[in-house]
């Protein structure tokens, strides 16, 4: 009797997955569905209580071709560290890094108080990800995350950050035209919209609140004041929450140190 029991509610618990995935939008790997996933993707938007103008701004969005050429051509991290490095000018971001970090030294003094990070990995950071600023990337955010969450590469993954920015944008913290890079990243620091929700501290445009919730999303993965954050060191581990690629992350300490004083 337990056995057959076991059975039919093994049996009821497949049959409710396979109701439950019947039912998600279908992810796609051309153009051609787009506007079909769109539909179905709404519906399930409007269940979880998005409202009906922001929907509408999904509907309006394009699939986004550049974003998933990007998404297919991503190999500078194969590189060696030192060939990473000359692509991405670490040259220039350290000086740049050290130059700032005089001129802003008030506000590195305050975030490093506040949650235990140095400038060095800040500035790195910020330096990789945007060039202090200057490159902040001019794609649509919602229709580059809609693309990458309707793309079957990385379904999910992308999926949770869609509906964070249509949270997002609901509460009116970011605009349905923002404009960021390819993944749709925005910022200084370049958060995605799962990030800004758990670690914003405020407008991200805004370069003293990016390098703020910059720190603060390090400090929740475990960075310790007076650490180090060389690989094999205490606080490399959130370096490697930031960014999975290892070339990145070994960038990111490595001028770091530099910008702080090492070697």
């Amino acid at each position: 009797m337990l056995r057959i029991a076991f059975a039919f509610s093994a049996t009821l618990a497949m049959f409710a997955c396979f109701n439950s995935q019947a039912h998600a939008a279908q992810c796609g790997s051309s153009s051609a569905g787009y506007a079909t996933w769109k539909q179905e993707f709404a519906g399930e938007a409007r269940a979880k209580g998005i409202s009906a103008p922001t929907i509408q701004a999904l509907m309006a969005t394009n699939y986004a071709q550049s974003t998933i050429n990007a998404d297919r051509g991503q190999r500078s991290f194969s590189l060696s560290l030192d060939q990473f490095l000359a692509k991405r000018g670490a040259t220039t971001i350290v000086a740049k890094g050290r130059q700032l970090k005089q001129s802003q030294g008030a506000l590195f003094a305050s975030i490093q108080q506040r949650y235990g990070v140095p400038p060095g990995p800040l500035l790195a950071i910020w330096g990789m990800e945007t060039g202090f600023g200057s490159q902040r990337g001019n794609q649509n955010m919602l229709a580059s995350i809609a693309t990458l969450a309707y793309d079957c590469r990385r379904s999910a993954y992308f999926t949770e950050h869609l509906y964070a920015a249509l949270q997002l944008i609901d509460r009116g913290a970011l605009s349905p035209s923002q404009r960021g890079s390819m993944h749709g990243e925005v910022g200084q620091t370049q958060f995605m919209p799962k990030a800004i929700l758990a670690y914003g501290t405020g407008n991200l445009e805004n370069a003293a609140n990016a390098l703020t919730s910059t720190a603060n999303f390090l400090k929740a993965h475990g960075w310790r004041a007076g650490a180090g954050y060389q690989p094999g060191e205490p606080n490399f581990a959130a370096i490697q929450a930031w960014n999975a690629a290892g070339v990145y992350q070994k960038a990111i300490a490595l001028m770091g140190r530099q910008i702080d004083g090492g070697e």
